[in-house]
Parts: C-alpha cells; sequence; structure tokens
C-alpha cells in the first residue's frame, strides 16, 4: 500500500513512524513533513491548505489510503473532495469537523444531548459580554469559537482578565475570524485527561489514556501552548471512569451527530474534566492529539494501518472481533523542546545536537515537529538538523512505570540541545 499523510509536526512523525512500521505498507509520503519525517518517507512540498493539489498528488501517487493530522484540512473539506473522487481517506467530513472548527457549535450539540459539559453562554457582541463576566464576578473561561492552534481558550482568574481576553479576540482580532464569536463558560476544577477513540459511527475504539501539559513553564504557569509533553496512561482515569467517559460523553456524541445527519468518521480526541461531579467535556477535537499521539503510539503494538483502513471502510467492528487493540503495558513519557520565546516570537535556524546519540538509547524515540534538514559541504556531505519552528522535538521514553518512563525521557532530553531551547522539567509529575 502507498499511503499519504498529510501535516508536518510532531504528530504527524509519530503518525509516519507507526506507518512505516506496518506490514502493509510499501511506501508512505508526508506533504508537506519536516526534517524528521524526510527520514522515513517521501516530503512533498504541498501545503495543508491546498486540497487540489494534495487530491492530484494522491491520483497521480495511486494514494491506497490518505491520512489527514491537523485540524485545518479537515475544516475546509479535504474528506468530502477526495470521498467524491473516490480515494479512501482516513478522518472526518467538513460537517463531523465542525466539532472543533466550531466550539458554539460543539456547546450547542453538547446541551441539545445532554452531554455533560460546563455552563456557558455564547456572545458576538463585546459589550455584552463584558456585561456578562461583571455579572458573575469570578473566574471563567473565554474561548474563541474558531480555531487557533489551540491558543484560542483563556482561563480568566480575575475579570479584569477575562475581559482583556474578550477585547483581544472581539476587537484586536488576534485570532482573526475564529473571534467573531465567543464563548464565557464556568471555570471547573479537578484533573484534566485526553480520551481519543477510532470510530465509524457504529462502533467505537479507544486509544489508551492520556494527560498533556498545555502551560509554557513548570507547575503549569504562563500562556497556554500546543502542548510541551505528555504520558500515558493516565492513571487519574480509572477503568470505571474510561467507561464512565465512553457511556456520558463518546457514544452520545457520535449518537447526537448520526442525528444531526453526519456519520462521523476518524478519530475523535474528548479533553475531560475530572471533576467531584464526574466527568466533563472541555473541548472536542477531530484528530489525533499532539503530543498525546507521542506519548500513545509507542505503546500501541497493533497495526495502525489497518484500523484506519476499517474505519475508512466502515468496517470498524472487524477489529473488535479480533479482540480490539493490542498494548504495551509500560507507560511512555514525551517531554517537547520548543524555541526560545514560545508561543510568541522565537528565532529559527538553531542547529541541534545529540541526535545521533539519543538514536542508540533503547526505547526512547525522538519526534521532530519544527526541524529542517541542511546538507552541509565540507569535502563530503554532512547532514544536519536546524529548528524551524515553537515547537522543535517531542522526546518520548517508556518504562515499566511512569516514573521510569520520566527518567528515560530526561535522559534523552539530556542529550539534545540547541541555542535556546527550553523544556518543562515536570512532565508526567502529576501522574506520581
Amino acid at each position: 500500500m502507498r499511503i499519504l499523510v498529510i501535516g508536518s509536526g510532531g504528530r504527524e512523525h509519530a503518525l509516519v513512524w507507526k506507518i512505516a512500521q506496518s506490514k502493509l505498507v510499501d511506501k508512505v509520503f508526508c506533504a508537506p513533513g519536516n526534517g524528521g519525517i524526510s527520514q522515513l518517507s517521501e516530503c512533498i512540498d504541498i501545503n495543508v491548505e491546498n486540497i487540489g493539489r494534495l487530491l492530484d498528488f494522491a491520483r497521480q501517487e495511486k494514494i491506497d489510503l490518505t491520512v489527514v493530522g491537523p485540524e485545518v484540512p479537515l475544516s475546509l473539506g479535504i474528506v468530502d473532495e477526495f470521498e467524491n473522487n473516490k480515494l479512501k481517506i482516513f478522518g472526518p467530513s467538513k460537517k463531523g469537523a465542525r466539532l472543533e472548527a466550531s466550539k458554539v457549535f460543539a456547546k450547542e450539540l453538547m446541551a441539545k444531548y445532554k452531554i455533560p459539559t460546563a455552563d456557558f453562554q455564547i456572545f458576538d457582541n463585546p459589550e455584552e459580554a463584558r456585561k456578562y463576566i461583571d455579572k458573575i464576578n469570578g473566574p471563567c473561561v473565554v474561548k474563541a469559537d474558531g480555531l487557533a492552534q489551540g491558543k484560542g481558550v483563556v482561563v480568566a482568574k480575575t475579570p479584569d482578565e477575562a475581559k482583556k481576553a474578550v477585547n483581544s479576540m472581539m476587537q484586536d482580532k488576534i485570532f482573526g475570524d475564529a473571534g467573531n464569536e465567543i464563548i464565557i463558560e464556568e471555570c471547573l476544577e479537578g484533573e484534566e485527561a485526553s480520551i481519543i477513540v477510532i470510530t465509524d459511527s457504529k462502533t467505537v475504539i479507544p486509544l489508551a489514556s492520556s494527560q498533556d501539559h498545555k502551560r509554557i513553564f513548570d507547575n503549569d504557569r504562563g500562556p497556554n501552548t500546543g502542548g510541551m509533553g505528555a504520558y500515558s496512561p493516565a492513571p487519574v482515569v480509572s477503568p470505571g471512569l474510561f467507561k464512565l467517559v465512553l457511556e456520558k460523553i463518546i457514544h452520545p456524541t457520535i449518537d447526537g451527530l448520526v442525528r444531526e445527519g453526519i456519520n462521523y468518521k476518524g478519530t475523535l480526541y474528548a479533553g475531560i474534566m475530572i471533576t467531584k461531579e464526574g466527568p466533563r467535556t472541555l473541548e472536542f477535537n477531530v484528530r489525533f492529539g499532539d503530543p498525546e499521539t507521542q506519548a500513545i503510539l509507542p505503546r500501541l503494538e497493533s497495526d495502525l494501518v489497518e484500523v484506519m483502513l476499517a474505519a475508512s471502510d466502515r468496517k470498524l467492528s472487524s477489529i473488535l472481533k479480533n479482540n480490539g487493540l493490542k498494548w504495551d503495558e509500560r507507560a511512555c513519557v514525551c517531554v517537547v523542546c520548543s524555541s526560545r520565546g514560545y508561543p510568541g516570537k522565537y528565532e529559527k535556524g538553531k542547529e541541534i545536537s545529540g541526535l545521533k546519540e539519543v538514536a542508540k538509547i533503547k526505547d526512547t524515540a525522538v519526534f521532530h515537529a519544527g526541524t529542517k534538514k541542511v546538507t552541509k559541504s565540507q569535502g563530503h556531505k554532512v547532514t544536519s538538523f536546524v529548528t524551524n519552528g515553537g515547537r522543535v522535538l517531542g522526546v518520548a521514553g517508556l518504562g515499566k512505570t511512569i516514573k521510569e518512563a520520566i527518567d528515560k525521557a530526561y535522559q534523552a532530553v539530556g542529550m539534545i540541545n540547541f541555542e535556546g531551547m527550553h523544556y518543562r522539567k515536570d512532565i508526567g509529575a502529576k501522574a506520581l
């Protein structure tokens, strides 16, 4: 089989890495890919939003299955385009992708089908939003309706912070049209976890639980990022709680979508807050999480391509008949190394050292997120990697316990260096 993966981040590197291990696969392409991905697949310089060119490429290269990494092409309707042209693709339709592309759509769906979530109000007028903040006069969460690269959520401890978020989203337009409408919701307290499933609307196959670390600094301080690390499994998600999330959140959401005329297939990711009253839904994503994927896939022993093919063909029940997914019982911890200044402005082009040494350590994997491969000529060709993004690398380690996995990941991180390299020192500590 010939597989095309769309995207250029750490999640896509993990997907390419796992897909390349499949006995079904002869060749992997990635558009546009990155430095690290180019070691495992042929990288094609096509932007993820250029659906016409991606479609032409898939036809020309006789691609058997396309796997979409990021949310933007899904929200633009890439799945509909490919399926209209009789091409197999893993992911939800444009209508299904609204679950992530519009937080207003997601919250209204949850309210309609009684899916547990935080109380909320929707605003398209900044003045009305500010009045509401004065009325509640306490902590709240302000969310931009549209896609904002994981940065469109502000947890405001004071009314002033909340109003500042409203002004920046609705008036300063820091997220463009994504801030035309906003949601203000109650601030839930508890422990967060990520529950990711693969579904074809009839069958649901859960992946291992995980937990993400969103903020840039240790002890969850500083601004939100795309994610600074993750671990799997999340001990806070007991088997009983996992079952409850599937019963109260995942299944009702998929059933609700079907009732709305949306036969959802692909990955469904629920960000959950585990409160005293039980699990509550924070958000939905319509693709694999990043960096959760980098902590989950090293534990997956089953063939991911078989599962994605079955979901794309709406025959996911065949995987369950073969006893579902097999997992490595060990834990995995992934630590993200970022550029100085991220999630704000950062410099690119800093040379990365230590990758060859880390490759020799057993039970570790380095997933490239923002890197570029450069070849220098010094009498002979020398290949190295330089930074090319905010999040640069995801360094994953496996261990019998979370503690062992933490030690393994940080052992590898300690061998890597580039100018301005930043990483959190407490990834996985919550699990201990």
